[in-house]
């Protein structure tokens, strides 16, 4: 059931360092499996990351900002196909400041596209948004979230530089 006063998203959120982040994509897109191979890409890097909902996330705007959590009750279970559910580590909200678009191959981003900078709104919140690939697998990613995180949200989020070393 919704809480009163929020809006439910079929998507995974996260937290990277200190940013939030929202991955959003049809069942079978990978939302779950990128957010697995963020929260690797980060503890393999001493870097905070934790899972603030897979699947179901809810979201409003708070102080002109897009604030996301889970379902108290899935707190730290993500479900890795073929394998069931695993725990790690959560958070119980988070401010997100990166949309990530998980699409099908008929969607799939320019090899080389010309605006680099895309941008969505949600909530009348508007965020960067990046649309990845369906051919990159997770590990891949991963990688370009956290390149386009250091280039879009560093400035607001200090201390992300660290994961890209």
């Amino acid at each position: 059931m919704t809480p009163p006063g929020w809006t439910a998203l079929h998507a995974t959120a996260l937290i990277v360092g200190e940013a939030g982040l929202l991955l959003r994509g049809a069942s079978g897109a990978g939302k779950s499996s990128l957010a697995l191979a963020l929260l690797a890409r980060a503890q393999d890097r001493a870097t905070y990351a934790a899972l603030v909902a897979d699947d179901r996330v809810f979201v409003r705007v708070f102080h002109e900002r897009l604030a996301a959590r889970g379902d108290p009750s899935f707190t730290g279970k993500i479900e890795r196909r073929c394998e069931g559910i695993l725990d790690v580590a959560a958070a119980p909200a988070a401010v997100i400041r990166l949309v990530v678009d998980l699409v099908g191959r008929a969607d799939a981003p320019a090899r080389l596209p010309e605006d680099p900078a895309h941008w969505t709104e949600i909530l009348g919140v508007r965020l960067p948004r990046v649309t990845l690939d369906p051919a990159l697998g997770p590990d891949d990613r991963a990688r370009a979230t956290l390149d386009s995180l250091a280039r879009r949200v560093t400035a607001m989020t200090p201390g992300l530089g660290r994961i890209m070393a």
